[in-house]
């Protein structure tokens, strides 16, 4: 890598002020393509695929609530507001109540708009700096300063003056600076997205969690009413005879037992619905009880799939890397620009009179043309070592894109990964309800014949149980797997109806498919 890109200032023949005029000329042509430092490059996209396998053209489907089979769409977009996709009124009002009042979409806000002055207050260095100043004084001047003698003068002066100076950015320094802030300025509006994709999914994945403990709630209640009239129906039996009291023991057993996991199940639900309050921006006494029945939630049928080679341009975290890698490049050239020569030109114009009323007379001008250059010369090796940990930062900025990249393949994969295998562990556990069903009406007809005991009663009981409350489950984890691979895919950020967080935003959405 070379110290500089190019050596623009052009050489001029002659003296005085055609030296001058030449020079500033010169400068004046090549300011605009003269910046050190290397120009950035957007990393290539990553070859390769999600999974070793291909994917499959759909999942297992199942009988029942969020049982149907899921297509998977290759190269398909994904919409702006994905939620919807659930077609749940209230899901919808929930998660756009989010997006409006979380404070952490307001501290991105203020974020993104902090960048952006940086960079509007930066990109003044360009421009001449002008400024005036005033001043009224009373001197005494002594003739002794002439080589005199005698009394001194006294006498007021008053005085204007503006100033005006102008750092030529010859080795684009300043602009390298402002190109760096110009990255934060996109990483922040990235990362704000990143921030929404983030609470509209912790949102999905919340009411979920919400209307999956309220069914195992209601299930397990029911449960708790069957057992209760069975217990009933055996103390009515041992009161006649009929059956054993280890019998009714061991049924006021299991039903103590059920009732254990109410209260496990009611704290769950309370904390989640405090969590789903601090996502709404709501203190956790505001809740008005909103809530989505698992039934109602409709699983979408078909899935977007984007290509591998289009991840790395929708995913907002990759993108706010890749800005990131974009500054710290910059950062290399405003280090080399600090090594060379610095050119300024200055000039001032004013007038000094005795009083007021006299300034701006034709004898009381006063101006000053002037230019510099400052050269370091020696630092110590300062210069050299600053420069060189703006290239290990650049370096450091790098890999952690390579690991943002990999960590967005790896969410994907993840999240195909458990929509493929929780729909057949759904048609799997709704199988075995249906089986653990058939075998407790079995057990029972086989009691009420004298065919088994009533342990083997309890066991069919308890097997179906489980089997209900774990396919509640396995509903509520399809959902839940769709909304991640929503987020893992980008959240189609770059598809909303309403105007992106910015227009750094916009920018990489239509750059999205690669530069």
């Amino acid at each position: 890598m070379t110290l500089l890109s190019t050596w623009c200032p052009s050489r001029s023949a002659g003296r005085g002020p055609a030296l001058s005029a030449l020079l500033v000329a010169g400068l004046s042509v090549s300011l605009a393509g003269c910046t050190v430092g290397p120009d950035f490059e957007a990393p290539p996209a990553p070859q390769g695929g999600y999974t070793r396998e291909a994917t499959p053209a759909a999942t297992t489907g199942a009988p029942g609530a969020a049982g149907n089979a899921q297509r998977f769409e290759v190269g398909r977009d994904i919409p702006g507001e994905w939620w919807k996709l659930y077609r749940s009124k209230t899901l919808d009002a929930l998660v756009a109540e989010a997006l409006r009042n979380h404070p952490d979409i307001a501290a991105g806000q203020a974020a993104l708009k902090a960048a952006r002055e940086n960079v509007a207050s930066e990109a003044g260095s360009l421009l001449p700096q002008a400024s005036f100043s005033g001043n009224q004084q009373r001197l005494g001047v002594s003739p002794a300063q002439s080589g005199l003698r005698g009394n001194g003068s006294l006498f007021d002066l008053t005085g204007t003056s503006v100033s005006v100076s102008y750092d030529l950015d010859v080795f684009g320094g300043e602009r390298r600076k402002i190109e760096g802030l110009e990255a934060t300025a996109r990483q922040q509006a990235l990362e704000l997205e990143a921030t929404r994709l983030a609470l509209s999914a912790n949102v999905v994945s919340t009411v979920v969690t919400d209307a999956s403990l309220r069914a195992q709630i209601a299930a397990t209640r029911d449960i708790i009413r069957s057992e209760t009239e069975q217990l009933g129906l055996l103390r009515q039996q041992f009161a006649l005879g009929a059956v054993a009291q280890t019998d009714v023991l061991l049924q006021e057993s299991n039903l103590a037992q059920t009732k254990v996991a109410l209260p496990a199940l009611e704290k769950q639900l309370g904390q989640n619905r405090n969590l789903l309050m601090v996502y709404l921006g709501r203190m956790p006494s505001e809740d008005r009880g909103e809530s989505v029945a698992l039934d109602a939630l409709r699983l979408p049928d078909r899935l977007p799939l984007s290509l591998p080679s289009s991840l790395v341009r929708q995913r907002p975290d990759v993108l706010a890397a890749e800005e990131t890698l974009h500054r710290a490049n910059a950062q290399v050239g405003v280090a080399t620009a600090a090594m060379l020569p610095k050119l300024t030109l200055s000039s001032s114009w004013g007038s000094q009179a005795l009083s007021p009323h006299e300034l701006f007379g034709p004898q009381t001008a006063a101006w000053s043309l002037a230019s510099s250059v400052a050269q370091p010369i020696f630092r110590g090796g300062a210069l050299i070592h600053a420069r060189e940990s703006t290239i290990a930062s650049r370096d450091q900025a790098a890999a952690q894109y390579r690991s943002t990249v990999l960590k967005a393949f790896q969410n994907v994969a993840d999240a195909l990964r458990a929509i493929q295998a929780d729909a057949k562990s759904l048609a799997a556990q709704t199988e075995a309800e249906n089986v653990a069903g058939r075998s407790l009406e079995i057990a029972r007809s086989q009691y009420k014949a004298g065919a088994t005991t009533w342990t083997s009663v309890l066991a069919a009981d308890q097997a179906h149980q489980n089997a209900r409350i774990a396919r509640v489950k396995a509903q509520a984890q399809r959902h839940a797997d769709t909304a991640a691979l929503m987020q893992a895919l980008g959240g189609g950020w770059w598809n909303r109806v309403e105007e992106p967080a910015t227009t750094e935003v916009a920018a990489a959405a239509e750059n999205k498919d690669g530069r």
